[in-house]
């Protein structure tokens, strides 16, 4: 069993920053794959961005390629989301995910354990 708590979101201008970390309990954080996924009022919950067990492979949707980042430190039992030049549209509720395959997917099924969400609201 994996807890994961996602720090606050926040109310944050276009073209801000905000980063996001989400905390996991349990021992074998390090053999997960982690992903963030989020809804926007209205949609479908859709793919954000994952990374592997190792933190050596990343993946990106489209819209958020080069603005944001996924990154995990195994020693904290933690994975953070860098999100840079924020727009209106990246307005949604957050989740973080754990996929124990470990290889980091981006489909929302291979995720076994989320955490709560967060409201990251940006404004223009």
């Amino acid at each position: 069993q994996v807890e994961l708590v996602e720090s606050a979101g926040g109310l944050v201008q276009a073209g801000g920053s905000l980063r996001l970390s989400c905390a996991a309990s349990g021992r074998t954080f390090s053999s997960y794959a982690m992903g963030w996924f989020r809804r926007a009022p209205g949609q479908e919950r859709e793919f954000v961005a994952a990374i592997n067990w190792s933190g050596g492979s990343t993946y990106y949707a489209d819209s958020v390629e080069g603005r944001f980042s996924i990154s995990r430190d195994n020693a904290k039992n933690t994975v953070y989301l860098q999100m840079n030049f924020l727009k209106p549209e990246d307005t949604a509720v957050y989740y973080c995910a754990a996929d124990p395959t470990g290889w980091g997917h981006q489909v929302a099924d291979e995720y076994d354990y989320w955490g709560w969400g967060t409201q990251v609201t940006v404004s223009s």
